[in-house]
């Protein structure tokens, strides 16, 4: 149930094999909210591995993401390594103050605003007198969506982390304010985590100071390839989003038919309501299947979606 220490994540399937036993080979990991079959990787040139990355790279990336995102003229895009590099920087972008981060929600944003100085504020609704605003859009775990109206701050964040699922709930397309920057993740909807891809989107000025504080190279040739050729290849997107909410709709039977209850999520995640989730997370992990509990919410376990080959064990299971 850990990651970062002290925080609550998904995965740590090292740790419930110390507690459960066998090999990683052995386990099935629900933990997480990524894509159980990624985009297919493509061919790489040599020249990905053993160069640096140069600009001509960089910008195809950031082409391919304003046509899949349609990213409108106003608005530029950086490329980071992953999104929780730009997490851990945007705090610093604005003098500290108070900032609103309705929750629960993503833990991310509050260990690194509250690192940056911030206070937080973590009601289940948005404060209007704070000077910052997150919003996880869906939110994870609940999925739950914000409605646009967010001018007014000094700095608002909204994590897309997970919105490539619904793309026409996007906030990209809408009138953002000039101090608002949306986050998409890589890893989630394509299924790269280990690749280690986000992208900030918002007004120039903005976006170039949190470059800076990336420093130079901060995307691997690898990456920059990958990525290029994931976002250009909008009918594997598409397909994959009828799939996964195919799936979705599986795993929410199957629970149901094992007495727990549906509450939220995403078509990559799913929340449950149960009697005792530690009680859930522990059987299922006998049965070597790691599942996400949250400490503070004792009733609600979430699971990812299994691959393939994987339901015919999770039916078993349940």
């Amino acid at each position: 149930m850990t990651g970062t220490p002290g925080r609550e994540h998904g995965g740590g399937l090292d740790a419930a094999i110390a507690r459960h036993g066998g090999s990683r080979a052995e386990w099935i990991d629900l933990s997480t909210g990524i894509n159980p079959q990624p985009y297919p990787l493509p061919e790489l040139a040599p020249d990905c591995w053993h160069a640096l990355p140069d600009s001509g790279a960089q910008q195809a990336l950031e082409r391919a993401a304003r046509r899949f995102w349609n990213i409108p003229e106003g608005l530029s895009v950086l490329a980071a390594p992953g999104a929780s590099a730009l997490i851990t920087r945007i705090p610093f972008l604005m003098p500290a103050g108070t900032v609103s981060i309705p929750g629960p929600t993503y833990n991310e944003h509050e260990a690194a605003f509250a690192g940056a100085g911030w206070r937080i504020g973590t009601g289940p609704m948005p404060d209007s007198a704070a000077d910052a605003l997150v919003l996880v859009h869906p939110n994870n775990p609940d999925g739950r969506l914000h409605p646009p109206g967010l001018a007014g701050r000094r700095l608002t964040v909204i994590d897309e982390s997970f919105c490539d699922l619904q793309p026409d709930a996007s906030h990209v397309g809408r009138a953002l304010p000039e101090n608002a920057i949306v986050l998409k993740s890589f890893g989630k909807f394509w299924g790269l985590a280990g690749l280690r891809l986000g992208f900030a989107i918002g007004r120039a000025g903005l976006l170039a100071r949190l470059g800076e504080a990336l420093g130079p190279w901060p995307v691997s040739g690898p990456a920059l390839a990958v990525g290029t050729a994931a976002l250009s290849d909008p009918g594997w997107a598409e397909r994959t989003r009828l799939r996964l909410a195919r799936d979705a709709t599986r795993l929410d039977a199957l629970m149901l038919a094992a007495g727990a209850r549906p509450v939220g999520g995403t078509s990559l995640f799913r929340l449950y309501a149960v009697a005792d989730a530690g009680a859930w997370q522990a059987r299922l992990a006998r049965r070597r299947i790691w599942t996400r509990r949250f400490g503070h919410i004792p009733r609600w376990l979430r699971l990812g979606l299994p691959a393939p080959a994987q339901w015919p064990r999770l039916e078993a299971a349940l």
